[in-house]
């Protein structure tokens, strides 16, 4: 692959690591941070309009979609006509529509990209992109997919990608609650908690929360709950995901109470009980202090 010119737009906690990892791949990185952040390898661009000039593909990794909306339409002013925007931000499907709607217009390439993995997939480049927008845009951001990830799945047409990770972690926020709960009966119920893992991990509540990223301290594999619940994934992010699920949902007619319920106790647990900057598994000690029904 020839070394290609790209421009980073947000250089947080995923975004920085992901724009490194390129720029370690011999691509030409230009990076720009509302908070001045920066990362190995890329060069500080003082403004979008500077970072993306020229550039043959255009990343953005931002916190909502207001923000990606805003940001798009300063980025795709100052693109080249045939260069790509990936998008890698987890935004609700209505603004990833919309962004590539008007890349579309300006006679870009789009494809919307949320990731999975957290921060360690970032920093370790074994992100797995769920991937939305034109067979031929999805192939130009592949190979870019397989330097800062281990997997890539094109999922459809524009949003499918976003569509993907709301659908996901509106189950891994139920199931980790599920995974939690039932830890705590456990304790209640005089079971030891490796002897739980042992039966759950290899019977029929197997799941990614328990087998994965068990939420027991010492049990399993290595997890945040090893480490005081220092997140990996924070409650907050999941909170956010869980709001966009129902978003999501409204917006579709579907029914989901189980994600429903789910972002109510995250929601609880984040603004009420403690849960923000911890990690989304610290809701085992959540549910260890509280009794039948709260």
């Amino acid at each position: 692959m020839s070394n290609l010119t790209v421009g980073f737009i947000g250089l947080g906690n995923m975004g920085g690591p992901m724009a490194a990892n390129l720029a370690a791949a011999g691509h030409t990185v230009r990076g720009n941070d509302v908070a001045g952040t920066t990362a190995q390898g890329v060069t500080q661009a003082a403004t979008i309009a500077e970072a993306v000039e020229g550039a043959d593909v255009v990343i953005t990794m931002l916190p909502n979609g207001a923000i990606l909306r805003q940001v798009a339409e300063e980025a795709i002013g100052n693109m080249t006509a045939g260069a790509l925007l990936v998008d890698c931000s987890t935004v609700d499907v209505e603004s990833a529509r919309h962004v590539a709607d008007t890349a579309e217009k300006a006679g870009l390439l789009f494809v919307d990209a949320p990731v999975s993995g957290g921060i360690g997939g970032a920093q370790g480049g074994t992100l797995t992109f769920m991937a939305g927008g034109a067979e031929a845009a999805f192939k130009k951001a592949e190979p870019l997919f397989d330097i800062m990830g281990q997997k890539a799945v094109h999922c459809g047409e524009a949003g499918a990608g976003q569509a993907a990770k709301i659908c996901n972690n509106m189950i891994l926020g139920a199931t980790m609650i599920a995974t939690c709960e039932a830890f705590a009966l456990a304790d209640k119920l005089g079971l030891d908690r490796e002897r739980m893992f042992d039966v759950v991990s290899t019977s029929s509540g197997y799941s990614w929360s328990m087998n994965a990223y068990c939420p027991a301290p010492g049990v399993g594999p290595k997890s945040p709950a090893d480490n005081d619940y220092q997140p990996g994934f924070a409650a907050e992010l999941m909170l956010k995901d869980l709001g966009l699920s129902q978003q999501a949902a409204e917006m579709a007619n579907a029914d989901t109470p189980m994600g429903a319920l789910a972002r109510d106790l995250y929601q609880r647990f984040v603004e009420e009980e403690g849960g923000k900057g911890k990690d989304f598994s610290a809701m085992l000690p959540r549910f260890e202090k509280r009794g039948w029904n709260g």
